[in-house]
């Protein structure tokens, strides 16, 4: 399993945890006592997911097949792109959002191929508790285990809308929200050259992967 970032190797959904460890919060909120089952639910359904096809040895291209309508199931895409650019969202012209849109899913689908694509011994542990965060947000609390025993934690914000609970964000070493490294990333690169350069950071970075 390999840690692919953003725009700098190693800054990505997994590789964030290392350094997450000096910034993690001296004190998390409780967790509530009972279950929630509902909310739980699709972490449990990309946990299946991702190690269904780490098992498989799948190539790239089959991995992101395998793992696009896992994710989709799992995550609020368009509600993670939204927060990930900012509050000039609203102000983008509809075809600018279906565009960056389809390339955000594309780099999504592509970032998690990349860093889950061996089995090597890994399980999964999902807490059953939740705690809120206001807003009709929960956290649910994931390990990612190693045959060595360490352990990397990767907590998934949820939302309840819809189509049921979703992930909006994830929190690496339950701390570093991976919607906020994207949104000061993006910043950047609509500042300097709007959507298009947006656009263009996102597919390179697909390509790359895929070529890694």
């Amino acid at each position: 399993m390999r840690h692919e970032p953003f725009l700098t190797r190693r800054r990505g959904l997994l590789g964030l945890a290392a350094a997450a460890t000096a910034l993690q919060m001296a004190k998390q909120p409780a967790w509530a006592d009972a279950p929630s089952p509902a909310a739980t639910a699709p972490v449990q359904r990309l946990t299946d997911g991702l190690l269904r096809v780490m098992k498989q040895n799948l190539p790239f291209e089959q991995r992101v097949s395998a793992l696009a309508p896992v994710i989709d199931q799992t995550f609020d895409l368009d509600a993670v792109l939204a927060a990930s650019v900012g509050l000039s969202w609203p102000n983008l012209p509809a075809d600018q959002k279906t565009a960056l849109g389809a390339a955000f899913r594309r780099y999504t689908f592509a970032s998690y191929a990349s860093s889950f694509d061996k089995f090597n011994g890994q399980r999964f542990e999902i807490s059953p508790n939740v705690r809120s965060v206001g807003n009709g947000e929960v956290v649910v609390q994931s390990k990612i285990v190693p045959a060595d025993g360490s352990g990397t934690q990767l907590d998934y914000v949820m939302r309840d809308g819809p189509s049921g609970w979703k992930a909006v964000d994830v929190l690496a070493a339950g701390a570093i929200s991976r919607v906020a490294v994207q949104r000061s990333d993006f910043r950047s690169l609509l500042a300097s050259g709007g959507v298009p350069a947006l656009m263009t950071a996102l597919l390179r970075k697909v390509a790359n992967l895929q070529a890694a």
